[in-house]
């Protein structure tokens, strides 16, 4: 019941509420400031995996949790990401592109990460394989074809989009909670083991990828908000399509249970970052924005 009929629904109605956000001018800024948009893409699309992989063949992970590392590492782009930019005074308008344009990008580069991650670390031993051409099909039916409807509500009834964007935000929440409790309900028997092993990973990967983000974009002298933005975004993953991708596509719940600590540990890392830039801001290290 869950991965057959509510994980993917909840997924499909979260995507519909990212693309209640976004409009053309979203796609069309990559042509405005490219040099930022590109480094964005480049961090959660190639660097970020790499640093996973290096994570995942480091720290003595079964199997089947090293894939969950490098299926989350994959699903660039959390929904809630564009508002952890704005409460950290980043460059909203570079968040909501990246998201538009990673959410094109994964539905291809998903399953070729994923299979990978399988031949390398569970070889012989998985009988599962994500078909390239037919997962692209279900990534994009169950993640970009409901951001285009949220689009195209946004387009033709903005009105109606603006009206209905604080209760979709809260709905996404409400239902990525539930999401994990199931996740979690059904990995009750093993759970302690799992926090103790790629808890620690998926913390310190999480907390690794956001300096990684902030560094590779200060070397590239973007400003100060385009370097927040890139820092958050490399660090935050779209959780809730790793969990599909796992439970439902691979039907491991082994592998999807990396997914939600990974959620665990980005949240915490967040608060703790939000914390710490309204503290410069306090000591009046940072300009008020």
């Amino acid at each position: 019941m869950l991965t057959a009929i509510i994980l993917p629904l909840s997924l499909a109605v979260m995507m519909f509420g990212v693309g209640t956000s976004l409009s053309l001018a979203d796609f069309k800024r990559v042509f405005i400031y490219p040099k930022a948009v590109a480094i964005g893409i480049v961090g959660q699309i190639i660097l970020l995996p790499l640093l996973g992989f290096f994570f995942a063949s480091q720290f003595g992970l079964s199997p089947e949790l090293a894939v969950g590392v490098m299926v989350i590492v994959a699903c660039a782009g959390g929904a809630t990401s564009n508002m952890i930019v704005y409460l950290a005074r980043g460059d909203v308008a570079l968040s909501i592109s990246l998201t538009a344009i990673n959410s094109c990008i994964t539905v291809f580069t998903i399953p070729l990460v994923v299979n990978y991650a399988l031949n390398h670390f569970m070889g012989t031993s998985t009988v599962t394989e994500l078909p390239v051409g037919i997962t692209s099909i279900k990534l994009f039916a169950i993640t970009l074809v409901p951001v285009m409807i949220g689009m195209l509500v946004r387009y033709f009834w903005t009105g109606f989009a603006v009206k209905i964007e604080t209760p979709m935000n809260r709905l996404i929440t409400l239902l990525f909670i539930l999401i994990v409790i199931a996740v979690f309900y059904q990995a009750r028997g093993d759970l302690q083991e799992y926090l103790a092993s790629v808890g620690p990973v998926t913390y310190f990967l999480n907390l690794t990828a956001m300096i990684m983000g902030v560094i590779v974009a200060a070397v590239f002298h973007l400003n100060e908000q385009q370097t927040t933005t890139i820092g958050v975004e490399v660090g935050i993953q779209n959780s809730a399509t790793g969990i599909f991708v796992a439970a439902v596509l691979l039907d491991n719940p082994e592998v999807a249970i990396v997914a939600v600590i990974y959620a665990l540990a980005m949240n915490l890392n967040i608060a703790l970052y939000l914390m710490f830039k309204y503290w410069l801001n306090g000591k009046g290290v940072l300009v008020a924005r």
